[in-house]
């Protein structure tokens, strides 16, 4: 009996796109952060890691095409026949135009390649890197992360998000301007957060042109500023039935066509602080899942009823 998707799972969408199984390889192309370099601060997102999010990356420390070369030569690159680039970690539109190019061509070394996916923020944002992303278009299928997580500017200056909601609504105006995805990225169980905070959120994405939805639980690792808050019990992480619940709500009032590309963050289990069900991915998707068919819930439900 095939299983009915109460909501569109980034999977079946590839599946549907690319006619296969069309799985993510995940690169780290060496890029820094102005959040990190001094020129917004020194000390990143307070959640954000040392390698920003790249701790997973197998091949980090070599030249983009051997990340490339030994992923498709690994166990996990025998098991599809297409793959996207994906350039992970830190902000990945963070260079000169050159630099950019050069990077991105240096994974693009494959026929199995049918796109390129870009991690950013949306202050690093341009027409010119908007032009060469655009470029791509030709040959692959080119999409664009831009980190959000919330629309409440003041939680933005506690997590030290350094950027405003209204650069991320440029942001997006550039980049569909030249026809390239949008995936938005939304994490819940921030700094004072309230579930109003998140029901604005998800206002806010609903207005914006944007193709796809990243969203994941607050987590604290070593060696951030939230990791300093917590052991000084200044922050509290939320529970995962907490979690749950948020999530429902998300789904069940963001737009039917937006494909969802997930629905939790895994944290490296040697670096995760707290809450300690996050090491367990099985408890969030099938809890999930439970949790949409008991209530005969699905996404988009409650979207034009607010």
């Amino acid at each position: 009996m095939e299983t009915i998707e109460r909501y569109n799972h980034l999977n079946t969408y590839y599946k549907n796109k690319f006619g296969e199984r069309t799985l993510k390889i995940c690169i780290d192309a060496g890029f820094t952060c102005p959040n990190r370099d001094g020129t917004l601060s020194n000390s990143g997102c307070i959640f954000c890691s040392e390698k920003g999010s790249g701790e997973l990356i197998k091949y980090s420390s070599q030249h983009i095409e051997n990340q490339v070369k030994n992923f498709l030569n690994s166990y996990r690159g025998m098991r599809a026949n297409k793959f996207i680039v994906y350039f992970q970690n830190f902000t990945n539109t963070y260079d000169t135009i050159e630099n950019l190019k050069k990077k991105y061509d240096s994974a693009l070394i494959d026929n199995r390649i049918v796109g390129i996916s870009v991690a950013t923020r949306p202050d690093c944002i341009s027409e010119d890197i908007a032009k060469l992303l655009s470029s791509y278009l030709d040959k692959y299928n080119v999409s664009v992360e831009l980190g959000l997580q919330t629309s409440n500017d003041n939680i933005g200056k506690i997590i030290n998000r350094c950027y405003l909601s209204s650069q991320f609504t440029k942001a997006v105006e550039i980049l569909r301007k030249y026809n390239i995805e949008v995936i938005a990225h939304m994490m819940i169980g921030l700094p004072t957060e309230t579930s109003d905070d998140i029901k604005n959120t998800v206002t806010f994405i609903n207005k914006h042109n944007i193709q796809g939805l990243k969203i994941h639980s607050t987590y604290v690792v070593k060696n951030t500023v939230l990791a300093d808050m917590y052991l000084n019990k200044k922050y509290e992480p939320i529970t995962l039935e907490y979690y749950l619940d948020s999530l429902a709500y998300v789904i069940t009032h963001i737009r039917k066509d937006l494909i969802i590309h997930r629905i939790s963050g895994d944290a490296p289990k040697d670096l995760l602080v707290a809450p300690e069900w996050n090491l367990h991915k099985k408890w969030i998707l099938n809890g999930f899942e439970k949790l949409l068919k008991e209530k005969d819930l699905w996404q988009g439900k409650y979207y034009f009823k607010y």
